[in-house]
C-alpha cells in the first residue's frame, strides 16, 4: 500500500516541483546569485512534498484542478522549509543533516541560512500575491500567516524550546501539552495547506458548503498532524539517518519530551492509530474524491521516513 500511493502520487508530485522551481525563478529576479543558490538548495532538496500534496488534493476533493493549487501549494511549501532552515540552527535543534543532505547553515554558514529563511518566508507571500485574485490572496495569505506566527508554528517552537529548557518558562510534561504543542508547530501548516487548496478551487469565495469543507480538512489536519508527530517521534528511535534523511537519536539524547517518551512505544503507536482514524473519517466526507487523502492518511503509520 505505501508504494501504490507513492506511485498514484508521482505525476502531482512531478507538477509541484515543476512549479518549487518555476516559482522561485519568478521571485527571484534581481536576487544576489549566492541567495538564489542557496534557496535552490533547501527548496528543491529531494522530498515527499506533504504540504503542497494535501494542498492540491483538498483542491482535487471539493472539484477544482490541481494546475489552481500550484501557487498555494509553493507557497506553503517555501514556508515549510525556511521553518526547517531555522528550526536547523545551532539556536535551535543544532542538526548536520537535512533531506540527505547538509544543512543550509552547514554549507553556506549561518548567516546565509537565516537570510534564505527570511527571503523564502517573504517570498511565500509575494507569490500567493502575484498569483491569486485579490479575494484569494487575501484568506489565502491570512490562513499561512495564522498557521506560520505566534499562535501557530512559531508559537508551537516556543514552546518546544520550553520543555528543552533552551527558553525560560514552564510547561507540563503531559500528553495534552504535547498535543497542544504539536497542533501549532506541526498540525497549524497542514491545515493551512488543506485550507488554501479549497480556497483555491473556490475562488476564495464563502458559500455554507465550503464552511463544511474547511470543516472537515481542519479536523483532517488534527488527526493527521498528530499521527505525523507521533510516527516522527517514533522513526526518532527506530529508524536510521539514511532512511529519514536526518540525524536520529537527538531526542532521547536532549531529553525531549515526545510521546515515546511519554507514553512508550506500544501506547503512542495506538494513538498514532486513532489520530488516522480521525483523519480518515474526515477524508471520507468527500466521498471518492476523497480517497487519495484516505491513503496518505494510512501511509503515516508505515513511513520510515
Amino acid at each position: 500500500m505505501a508504494s501504490s500511493i507513492w506511485d498514484d502520487l508521482k505525476s502531482r508530485q512531478e507538477a509541484i516541483a515543476s512549479a518549487l522551481s518555476e516559482s522561485l525563478q519568478r521571485v527571484c529576479v534581481d536576487t544576489p546569485a549566492p541567495l538564489v543558490e542557496a534557496m535552490e538548495y533547501c527548496l528543491l532538496a529531494p522530498g515527499k512534498r506533504l504540504r503542497p500534496l494535501l494542498t492540491m488534493l483538498a483542491c482535487e476533493a471539493v472539484g477544482g484542478e490541481p494546475a489552481q493549487s500550484l501557487p498555494a501549494g509553493a507557497a506553503i511549501e517555501m514556508i515549510h522549509t525556511y521553518s526547517l532552515i531555522h528550526d536547523d540552527l545551532p539556536a535551535m535543534d543544532d542538526d548536520d543533516l537535512r533531506r540527505g543532505l547538509p544543512t543550509c547553515h552547514r554549507k553556506y554558514g549561518e548567516a546565509l541560512a537565516i537570510l534564505v529563511g527570511d527571503a523564502l518566508l517573504a517570498a511565500a507571500f509575494e507569490l500567493i500575491s502575484s498569483r491569486y485574485n485579490a479575494a484569494t490572496a487575501a484568506v489565502m495569505t491570512l490562513e499561512m500567516a495564522r498557521a506560520a506566527g505566534p499562535a501557530g508554528m512559531v508559537g508551537g517552537q516556543v514552546l518546544d524550546l520550553i520543555g528543552d529548557g533552551r527558553i525560560t518558562g514552564e510547561v507540563p510534561a503531559t500528553r495534552g501539552h504535547l498535543e497542544n504543542l504539536h497542533n501549532r508547530k506541526t498540525g497549524a501548516m497542514f491545515r493551512a495547506a488543506l485550507r488554501n487548496g479549497i480556497h483555491a478551487a473556490t475562488n476564495g469565495v464563502a458559500t455554507p458548503a465550503r464552511q463544511e469543507q474547511l470543516a472537515s480538512v481542519d479536523q483532517y489536519a488534527a488527526g493527521f498532524g498528530l499521527a505525523f508527530q507521533i510516527t516522527d517521534d517514533l522513526l526518532d528511535i527506530e529508524s536510521s539517518a539514511e532512511k529519514t534523511g536526518k540525524r536520529v537519536g537527538k531526542d532521547a539524547h536532549r531529553g525531549k519530551r515526545t510521546y515515546p517518551a511519554l507514553l512508550g512505544v506500544a501506547e503512542s503507536r495506538r494513538a498514532a492509530e486513532q489520530q488516522v482514524d480521525l483523519a480518515i473519517q474526515a477524508a471520507t466526507r468527500f466521498g471518492s474524491a476523497g480517497r487519495p487523502l484516505v491513503e496518505l492518511a494510512h501511509y503515516l503509520l508505515t513511513r520510515d521516513r
